[in-house]
């Protein structure tokens, strides 16, 4: 089969596309022939600075299709079912072998290409409001990096459980672009101060809830745009600094920071239930899956790159 693969860690360019051998189902798992492939921020990361399986290595975690061979002891799905898939490598190739249980089925009509951008951002962005943020209807939500894949998903999540919803972006453009996705105020993070604006949109009171999948110095901003007893839903590393931050605001303000990876409860039928819910909810059209771009596989490098240069809206799709 064809892949996108790299021998190194590094910029985008360490992508070559190659042939390499097919994946083995194993008796537990399925083979799919790749359809789409969502790129994660964590595939980005992993290209970084993450840990090479093999090599020639295959990053990616999320990438949906059809069913090409079923193992031996799976018996709740078939040869031809479309599924979304998610595993901790193996997405930017031409087929994809994961455990049964990490394939969810897609319902008959709803775009592939669709489905292939849900489990991850869409479940990250409701364990981060629901499960961990515990938010209820009318509170107001802080959403970092909205434009990103959890950030769209975050936005229309909290929008329709009733939240009053913020969320920063590096442009006014991108912003204009979350409106009609439930936004009710922007941050240009690049001319605004993030918190002082905050404040400023809240009356002085601050946000029930932030949802940050940015971390470093962006997380300083968003334990300082709490209102009393706020939450933090720290979700992730996009902004590749370090977590130097003085937490102090969290005492004086009973207010509290929890870390989220939906990465360490995915194989719980709470978490593999609550995507498979949400990507039927996408199927009736209960929310939007935002594509920002898609590329052909052979040009990777191109898509991880535009990615980095944060100028996307949504998720970026290679296909095969």
């Amino acid at each position: 089969m064809k892949a996108a693969v790299y021998y190194e860690n590094g910029a985008p360019e360490v992508f070559k596309y190659e042939e390499v051998p097919d994946p083995v189902c194993h008796p537990k798992g399925v083979v799919i022939r790749v359809e789409a492939v969502s790129i994660e921020g964590g595939d980005t990361l992993n290209r970084w600075r993450g840990p090479l399986l093999a090599k020639p290595h295959i990053v990616g975690y999320q990438a949906g299709g059809e069913i090409v061979e079923v193992g031996s002891e799976v018996e709740h799905l078939r040869i031809g079912q479309k599924v979304t898939t998610v595993f901790n490598f193996g997405s930017h190739a031409a087929l994809r072998a994961v455990p049964a249980r990490n394939a969810w089925p897609v319902p008959e009509g709803f775009d592939i290409k669709l489905a292939s951008a849900i489990p991850v951002p869409f479940g990250t962005a409701d364990d981060c409001l629901f499960e961990f943020g515990h938010l209820k209807a009318g509170e107001t939500v802080l959403v970092q990096a909205g434009a990103s894949g959890v950030g769209v998903a975050a936005i229309q999540l909290a929008k329709r459980a009733g939240a009053t919803v913020l969320a920063t972006a590096s442009s006014d453009e991108r912003l204009e672009q979350l409106k009609p996705l439930g936004l009710d105020h922007g941050i240009n993070y690049r001319r605004d101060d993030v918190a002082k604006s905050v404040m400023k949109l809240t009356n002085k009171k601050g946000v029930d809830l932030v949802v940050d999948p940015v971390g470093g110095s962006t997380l300083q901003g968003s334990i300082l745009s709490l209102a009393y007893r706020g939450r933090i839903s720290m979700v992730g590393a996009a902004g590749r600094e370090a977590m130097t931050v003085d937490v102090s605001p969290l005492m004086t303000g009973n207010r509290s920071l929890t870390g989220v990876f939906l990465g360490a409860e995915i194989a719980t039928d709470r978490a593999h239930n609550m995507i498979q819910r949400l990507v039927e909810e996408a199927a009736r059209k209960e929310f939007k899956v935002v594509i920002d771009r898609t590329f052909p596989l052979s040009q990777a490098a191109a898509a991880h790159a535009y990615i980095e240069s944060r100028q996307a809206v949504g998720r970026v799709l290679l296909v095969p």
